[in-house]
């Protein structure tokens, strides 16, 4: 991000508006992070579909492209046919051909997707795919560093009507392609540590109990339901949000971490350096807020908090809350004055001390700055993005039909 162009002003990209006078039709457009390009798939005269980048298109069609999607580091991806499925990226296809691909996964140094090829299901990880396949793959995620994968997988043949074979369980976990050696009735959310050398995830024992299973090693004790592990940035220890008595607890290791009880706790995540926990809670029934470290903030919401996140300095938490239909920003428990149609994830400034978020009012959108309109409102706005110095804040905007890059 350093090396993006921070020069406050405001500059035209591309007139997007105009590109349904050269194609049969355009999907909805996507901004790369630095706000350099902005690119959509687009249909022919001729039935073939293709990606048109700030206007111009590649040279190669497709019989079909769909889910566009920039990775961090600003590469174009797309998930092509030309007959079979792969990834392309800026245009150039991977060499592996699938019967089917889905769910593309960004990290650090690669980009990951789900494959089926002659009914098995696998990973494929920078072109590489697992040499192992199954008969069911499911919440594939990929490490840190981008270079390994795990999924959820089915490793026993299971016919419908086979519930005693069910309840013995079929599922485990694959990491590079390679199984624990145990199998569960379920299993969900596998998560990476930090260092990317072991994954954890929720499991289901029996028809009730649930657990967390590490590299394959449970958890000593069981609960009646778990939610998805994270691992500590600062040491090897997993948490996770364990129901217990018809409550729940954050517990870390098998050992309850929080002691106050709330109804329900979810959506848990560190701060960089490890210290702090927060998460979503419900302290009581129908309210909704976050807690950091086991204290709740005393402001709730009738209806949900979703999009939590913590301040790169760990000592601060934003969210987004929902009460009788409106939508809220919500920063260190105090709401943002104001109720919108709709509103995103807050982003916090590399300092820590400034918030901006993306809100929608009237079918016209706004970013807001500590809770004051950063520009006037316009058609359509991305998620914005503070400068490494925190002095500057990049807005990706259409407006009129034209796209937009603005460093405020």
């Amino acid at each position: 991000m350093k090396n993006w162009n921070w020069e406050v002003g405001k500059r035209l990209v591309a007139d997007v508006g105009k590109w349904k006078e050269s194609w049969v039709w355009v999907e909805e457009p996507y901004a790369s992070p630095d706000g350099e390009k902005i690119a959509a798939i687009v249909r022919t005269e001729d039935e073939m579909f293709n990606i048109c980048v700030n206007g111009q298109a590649y040279e190669n069609s497709f019989d079909k492209i769909w889910h566009l999607r920039f990775s961090p580091d600003n590469r174009l991806t797309a998930i092509v046919s030309d007959g079979e499925w792969t990834l392309a990226i800026d245009g150039e296809t991977w060499e592996n051909r699938f019967d089917f691909v889905w769910n593309t996964q960004f990290a650090k140094d690669g980009i990951a997707i789900s494959v089926q090829s002659e009914r098995k299901y696998f990973a494929a990880v920078n072109d590489t795919v697992w040499e192992n396949g199954f008969s069911h793959i499911g919440d594939m995620t990929l490490s840190h560093d981008g270079q390994r994968a795990a999924s959820v997988v089915q490793t026993v043949p299971l016919k419908e009507g086979e519930i005693v074979k069910f309840q013995q369980g079929c599922f485990s976990v694959a990491v590079n392609g390679e199984v624990w050696d145990r199998n569960f009735v379920n299993v969900w959310n596998p998560a990476f540590s930090h260092d990317n050398k072991r994954v954890a995830a929720e499991v289901r024992l029996n028809l009730y109990d649930y657990t967390i299973v590490v590299d394959g090693k449970a958890w000593d004790k069981t609960f009646s339901t778990v939610w998805a592990p994270q691992f500590s940035p600062a040491d090897a220890s997993v948490t996770a949000p364990v129901r217990i008595g018809g409550k729940w607890f954050l517990a870390r290791d098998g050992e309850i971490l929080w002691d106050k009880p709330f109804d329900q706790v979810w959506h848990h995540q560190y701060s960089p350096d490890g210290k702090n926990i927060a998460a979503i809670v419900c302290p009581q029934f129908g309210q909704w807020t976050v807690a950091i470290n086991g204290i709740a903030w005393k402001h709730t919401f009738g209806d949900l908090v979703t999009d939590l996140v913590i301040s790169p300095d760990g000592t601060r938490a934003a969210c987004v809350g929902k009460d009788n239909g409106k939508w809220f920003v919500c920063v260190d428990g105090i709401v943002w004055g104001g109720q919108f149609d709709m509103a995103w994830q807050p982003v916090f400034s590399p300092d820590s001390r400034r918030v901006a978020a993306k809100v929608e009012k009237d079918g016209k959108y706004v970013i807001l700055t500590d809770g004051v309109p950063l520009i006037e409102p316009v058609q359509a706005l991305w998620t914005p993005t503070f400068s490494p110095d925190s002095s500057s804040i990049l807005v990706r905007m259409i407006e009129d039909g034209k796209y937009y890059r603005r460093v405020c």
